[in-house]
């Protein structure tokens, strides 16, 4: 049942927004297309200024990778990933999910590919790719972007929301599934 309804509001959701918001633009009066073309500049000026910041994080997450550090966190923390009734075999991606997207998602992929998409893993690996946020590629490349140089707070409770987004994801998949 739960899955039926899911699966026609997934069915009317993307044509729906795409006619209502110009829709809804247009009874407001609003130049739509002027303004998503000014708001497209804005983007491409963000997107050079950024570059920078993008390079050194995907360069950190390729070091943090390459040098066994994933495995050796993975490992210490199975133990704990199993009293929560979440599979070891999701904890990189759930790691990787708080620092790149592009990374989480080939390594959701590899769990796919591994498992299934419509397994436990392939179904938890699913669910977490879409509760958590990449919060230290937020931290570097937007705070960088602006020149904020004190988070103060902005990381540690990023990072605290992303482990109750995973563990959110790994009680819901466990009841739903």
């Amino acid at each position: 049942m739960f899955q039926s309804i899911m699966s026609n509001i997934s069915l009317y959701a993307i044509p729906v927004l795409l006619i209502g918001i110009p829709l809804y633009g247009y009874i407001k009066k609003v130049r739509v297309y002027e303004v998503f073309v000014e708001g497209a500049k804005d983007g491409f000026n963000t997107a050079v200024r950024i570059i920078p910041y993008l390079v050194a994080m995907l360069a950190a997450i390729g070091i943090f990778r390459a040098s066994g550090a994933m495995d050796f966190v993975v490992k210490i923390f199975t133990p704990v990933t199993n009293l929560i009734g979440m599979p070891a075999e999701i904890l990189p991606m759930g790691i990787m999910r708080s620092l790149s997207g592009g990374g989480a998602q080939g390594m959701m992929v590899e769990l796919f590919e591994t498992y299934g998409a419509d397994s436990l893993i392939g179904r938890m690996a699913s669910v977490a790719m879409g509760s958590t946020e990449t919060t230290m590629y937020v931290i570097a490349v937007y705070f960088g972007s602006v020149k904020i140089s004190q988070t103060r707070h902005a990381i540690s409770v990023g990072l605290l929301v992303d482990l109750i987004s995973l563990i959110s994801a790994v009680i819901i998949t466990n009841l739903v599934f």
